[in-house]
């Protein structure tokens, strides 16, 4: 599959002015609950969300995950069940600090520190078009809204990928009752897994 050309949101369209405070404190509830769980309860949550997203997961799909940061819900039990089954990978990469694509990996492979202190696979990994992305996030709604770090890295990536299935990867208590703020470039989600339930977004179109 051809990969598309680097995307930008529309220039002159400033963020929501809401999402800078929402992040603050979704960042804090985020790094409240791991502490709770501890490492060992952090770790049997991620498993329990790979246990969810694996029966969504075509076996021939080439899917894009992530490296852990911080807090975020670690996909690493996922990655390595899906090495193990044989499942093509890949990871987000930074080289411009703008445009985020996605490149072959596996677990295991060589990593290279990019753009602000991203793990991801070298500039010689081949560049691909994933089927599937699970992506982290700072918060999600139940109608496909996500929150993100603030860079639009992923915003850019997802409209370069229409065809993607987009998949939210976060802990339960990332979830907002009502609906997220939203901007313009923000492309829904299709679901999110928490270590507690799989949630399809029924009014994101296929």
């Amino acid at each position: 599959m051809a990969v598309p050309p680097p995307f930008s949101p529309p220039d002159g369209i400033a963020p929501h002015p809401d999402k800078p405070a929402l992040r603050d404190v979704l960042r804090a509830r985020r790094g409240e609950h791991v502490v709770r769980l501890g490492e060992a309860g952090a770790r049997a949550a991620a498993e329990s969300a790979a246990a969810l997203l694996l029966p969504h997961i075509p076996p021939t799909a080439m899917v894009a995950l992530y490296l852990a940061f911080h807090e975020e819900l670690d996909p690493e039990p996922l990655a390595n069940i899906l090495a193990a089954r044989g499942q093509r990978l890949a990871l987000p990469a930074l080289y411009d600090s703008v445009t985020m694509d996605f490149r072959v990996w596996q677990p295991g492979d060589p990593l290279e520190r990019g753009p602000f202190r991203l793990r991801q696979p070298p500039a010689a990994a081949a560049i691909v078009s994933p089927d599937v992305i699970v992506m982290p996030m700072v918060g999600f709604d139940r109608h496909g809204g996500r929150i993100g770090q603030g860079k639009s890295h992923y915003d850019r990536a997802l409209v370069r990928y229409p065809g993607a299935h987009r998949m939210g990867f976060a802990w339960s208590v990332q979830e907002v009752p009502d609906r997220l703020p939203h901007d313009p470039w923000d492309m829904a989600l299709h679901a999110v897994v928490t270590e507690r339930e799989w949630i399809p977004m029924p009014d994101t179109p296929a």
